[in-house]
């Protein structure tokens, strides 16, 4: 069983075309583009029946945390099923991950089993499983352009579009009839970040005016629902 585990800080910002394109252009001789190049991530995220994690979430506690499946690409038999325990605490991000192939994903995810290999991982997974009795609840995608430093690798920029979802037919399986979050011509920059940032990222945000700002897609996708059903929530 493949597992990962990632610490680091995460900063968000909403860009226009021409904010994209200009800091695309002036990241080149410091950035490269990772082997996937422009590729689909697909998530289901998981939630109480009264919506408790993201309602927490949206609260903006100290200590926040979320629950999600997620895959790369359009899966198949042989794909890799990621289980990820999101948590935040003070502005740091931690994430724990165990890799499944998705008939034993699903085994477990419908039917309680159990793999035969239970990590350290694994455990926590399972315990937040079972705390919070978690429910599919959003179906969530969005097409991702990754960058990493050619100096320091462990420094990230990812580029994420066409960001969208449903929160009926909740199986990764299936990448259609989904609503956009965001108006066209609009990306949402994350910048991954395990000690400081590079000063001359900071000088290309100061020339560009980018700022930061506070984006969680399952949130606000949470919002819109909300709004959509006249502010009765979700089920």
């Amino acid at each position: 069983m493949i597992q990962k585990v990632f610490n680091r800080y995460e900063k968000k910002y909403m860009l226009t075309r021409q904010q994209y394109e200009a800091i695309r252009q002036r990241m080149e001789p410091y950035m490269e583009k990772d082997q996937y190049g422009l590729h689909t991530i697909r998530n289901i995220y998981y939630d109480t029946e009264d919506d408790e994690l993201i309602r927490t979430s949206l609260e903006k506690p100290k200590y926040k945390e979320k629950f999600r499946v997620r895959c790369y690409g359009e899966p198949n038999a042989e794909s890799d099923y990621f289980l990820e325990i999101k948590k935040k605490y003070k502005g740091i991000v931690n994430k724990r991950r165990i890799v499944m192939k998705p008939q034993e994903a699903k085994a477990y995810l419908e039917n309680g089993e159990k793999p035969r290999e239970q990590s350290q991982i694994f455990r926590e997974v399972d315990y937040v499983w079972n705390h919070y009795q978690l429910i599919p609840k959003i179906y969530l995608a969005y097409d991702r352009i990754a960058l990493f430093g050619k100096e320091d690798a462990e420094f990230r920029v990812t580029f994420d579009q066409n960001i969208r979802s449903r929160d009926f037919a909740l199986t990764l399986e299936k990448d259609t009839e989904t609503t956009k979050l965001l108006k066209d011509g609009y990306y949402l920059m994350e910048v991954k970040i395990s000690n400081a940032m590079p000063l001359w990222f900071v000088k290309i945000l100061t020339e560009l005016e980018i700022r930061s700002t506070s984006f969680s897609k399952y949130g606000n996708v949470y919002r819109r629902n909300l709004e959509k059903n006249g502010g009765r929530k979700v089920c």
